[in-house]
């Protein structure tokens, strides 16, 4: 039986076992070399030594919630992203609902959200943007986007607007900012609140007045997801972040269970005050610890996501430079294809950091052929997510009752894109030669086709 002499020699031996192991079985070298025809991912999780021995760090911590390295890979976000305040929790779903509500609560006055109040978004993304606008009552309004930014369709804002409208939600598609200056002015203009749902496109840069900054922090409140396939991951997990002080309380808030206190797990009495103060109709003195302020809930992530995290946003910078690698070399391979297809294209004034190259399939090239052609080669495609959201069947009951939702104008593009539009990945994992095999692919699928 082995014997350590102390808790610290112990976990440095067990970290070198996972070294070693790491270095044997996992490190990049070791894995099987590409050769055409096997399967390329749409995403990945990549990653090295540094996540899998902060992980057994937080493992042989034993603290199963929220602790030490959560709250330094809040820091490191918000260090990262150049903005005040960070939230981790469990999801980019999480992240959407959590930065939704926080829109809902009694301190923000006559700006909160009520039921039956509109939110301008659109229908050509991920519906977990949509779902918590819908559950709590409010009012989806949506607009079309634009081919080939697939973003919001900026000339449509005014359309949607009405006297009900409280806040505009948008996702920067694939990556590819949506036209922040225009949008950040309109909500301005017209004391809208802006959530920017930047699951899929943390590294993203956008120049503003000026000034060059991250998606996620020009709106009032950005989200992220650390899903795997994602800019960096935590397994499951995502943050919600802003520079609103009030903003920031109310997320804490509904994050953890809705309560008023702001102490930490494990800590009691921060504020020096646990037991003298008067809430609501409550006697006075009760236990600020078990105060609710909102209705909230338990969106916390654990120590053990976190940690991985901390190794992961160090590699944000190398990510995203290789990201916009793929993505221009996948360009540069696909011109003389614009007869079959419409290329993407990067929103003016941005510096995108791609999740996915997104190809739209011009009339003749049948964008299912595609597809199937080169799935057959091993080469995993995706949809742009929902495709037209209201055509699901979540929707068939509202679509039956003409209630629930409202549509400002056509959904012309966001239409052609469910029929005509599909992705491939351009993760930092790729390497040259994949990405080379992938246009010899996409071009031999057109093939008697448009070409």
């Amino acid at each position: 039986m082995r014997k350590w002499n102390s808790e610290t020699q112990a976990r440095e031996q067990i970290k070198e076992l996972i070294l070693n192991y790491y270095n044997d079985f996992k490190k990049p070298e070791q894995l099987k070399a590409f050769k055409e025809g096997d399967r390329i991912p749409y995403a990945s999780r990549v990653y090295d030594e540094q996540e899998m021995l902060n992980l057994t760090d937080a493992l042989l911590d034993f603290w199963l919630t929220s602790g030490r390295f959560t709250d330094l890979l809040e820091k490191k976000l918000s260090d990262y992203l150049c903005v005040r305040f960070c939230s981790l929790v469990n999801s980019g779903s999480s992240a959407n609902l959590l930065a939704f509500m926080a829109l809902t609560s009694p301190l923000l006055g006559e700006r909160r959200i009520k039921r039956g109040d509109e939110v301008i978004t659109v229908a050509a993304g991920f519906p977990t943007t949509v779902t918590p606008i819908l559950q709590y009552g409010a009012v989806p309004v949506f607009v079309d986007v634009t081919i080939p930014q697939y973003n919001v369709d900026i000339s449509r804002l005014k359309e949607a607007l009405s006297e009900k409208t409280k806040a505009v939600m948008l996702a920067h598609t694939l990556g590819n900012p949506f036209d922040l200056a225009y949008v950040r002015r309109f909500c301005e203009e017209n004391g809208l609140w802006l959530i920017e749902d930047n699951c899929d496109a943390l590294g993203s840069k956008y120049t503003i007045d000026g000034t060059q900054k991250y998606t996620g922090t020009i709106g009032d409140i950005g989200t992220s997801s650390f899903y795997p396939p994602h800019h960096m991951t935590t397994g499951e997990g995502g943050a919600v972040y802003t520079d609103n002080p009030l903003l920031h309380k109310i997320l804490r808030s509904f994050r953890d269970w809705g309560r008023d206190c702001i102490c930490p797990s494990g800590t009691d009495n921060l504020c020096g005050h646990r037991f003298d103060g008067q809430y609501g109709e409550l006697p006075a003195g009760y236990d600020h610890k078990y105060v609710y302020s909102h209705f909230g809930y338990n969106l916390k992530a654990t120590d053990l996501q976190a940690a991985v995290g901390c190794a992961q946003v160090d590699k944000i910078p190398w990510f995203t430079e290789r990201r916009k690698h793929n993505f221009n070399r996948l360009k540069e391979g696909l011109k003389g294809t614009e007869n079959a297809f419409i290329l993407p294209e990067a929103c003016e004034n941005a510096e995108p950091s791609w999740f996915g190259f997104l190809i739209t399939c011009k009339e003749g090239t049948d964008r299912n052929r595609v597809v199937r052609n080169i799935e057959a080669k091993g080469i995993q495609t995706r949809m742009l997510f929902a495709g037209n959201l209201l055509k699901h069947p979540c929707f068939d009951e509202m679509r039956k009752s003409g209630q629930g939702y409202r549509v400002a104008g056509s959904l012309e593009n966001t239409d052609r894109i469910m029929r005509d539009s599909f992705w491939v990945g351009v993760y930092p994992g790729m390497t040259d030669d994949r990405i080379d095999y992938m246009v010899k692919m996409i071009v031999n699928s057109t093939k008697g086709e448009a070409l």
